[in-house]
């Protein structure tokens, strides 16, 4: 019995790398701790191509290469302290076409900034739901407490975020964790660039062994040409196995004000 059950959980783990893993390739950001403007809204296209990822169906969910992700998201600030997010989630490929993903909400509370805080602190509660085909977790909650500090012309940001399924193979796992990293400079007013590093590591209790988590880094670059805009870029790289090797992903953002 004791061996049946450990088994059980061995798999689960593996297929909830996995899972995870998908969950979050459709929105391939590391959140700094500011919100959108009172009244003001922020529309993002978030893109992302896979040239090398899974290449069979695993626990009935599609093949991650040549996946491309195209996630719309929009966030409203409602004061100094409040947004709210929606994301549509989908993904295109040669095999399925075009596809729906799935929808999440975002609500997001932030220390405000007239407390003078050394560092940027905010809270994200991500939760929604997304077809098993692309995540065998279909309904899941991310929580993402926010960290970020700027050091000249350095800008640095962690994401200790923590991840439940309340449908599919991870329910088992309880809470996972799923650090986030960002470090960047500003080689000039308007180019940052640096790098971003994804984590999935397993439930908190204990972590999955190295070669079944996923480590993935962006090299990346941020334009910061209007205050208006927000733009992203980066190639990134898998560390393990379990991990796609090979993605591009892009953030096209415009703020909108009400006046």
């Amino acid at each position: 019995m004791i061996l049946t059950r450990l088994l059980l959980l061995t798999a689960a783990g593996i297929a909830a790398a996995g899972a995870l893993y998908a969950q979050g390739s459709y929105e391939i950001q590391v959140y700094g701790s500011d919100l959108v403007e009172p009244g003001a809204t922020m529309f993002e296209l978030h893109s992302n191509f896979t040239f090398e990822g899974s290449k069979t169906v695993v626990d009935g969910m599609y093949p991650t290469e040549h996946q491309l992700h195209e996630t719309l998201e929009i966030t409203h600030g409602f004061n100094d302290w409040f947004e709210l997010g929606f994301y549509v989630f989908t993904s295109a490929d040669d095999r399925v076409g075009w596809q729906w993903v799935g929808d999440h909400i975002r609500p997001r509370v932030a220390v405000p900034k007239s407390w003078n805080w050394p560092v940027g602190v905010s809270l994200s509660t991500e939760v929604g739901y997304q077809r098993a085909v692309y995540s065998p977790d279909t309904w899941t909650i991310e929580i993402r407490p926010i960290i970020d500090k700027t050091l000249g012309r350095w800008y640095m940001a962690f994401n200790p975020t923590i991840d439940r399924s309340f449908h599919g193979p991870s329910v088992p796992l309880g809470l996972t964790f799923s650090p986030n990293v960002k470090v960047g400079y500003d080689i000039t007013k308007v180019v940052n660039a640096g790098f971003e590093y994804y984590g999935a590591v397993g439930p908190i209790t204990g972590f999955f062994p190295v070669t079944q988590e996923q480590q993935q880094i962006f090299a990346v670059t941020d334009l910061n040409f209007s205050p208006k805009w927000e733009f992203n870029f980066g190639v990134g790289f898998g560390l393990t196995a379990g991990t796609d090797h090979l993605l591009v992903k892009m953030i096209l953002g415009r703020r909108v004000t009400a006046k």
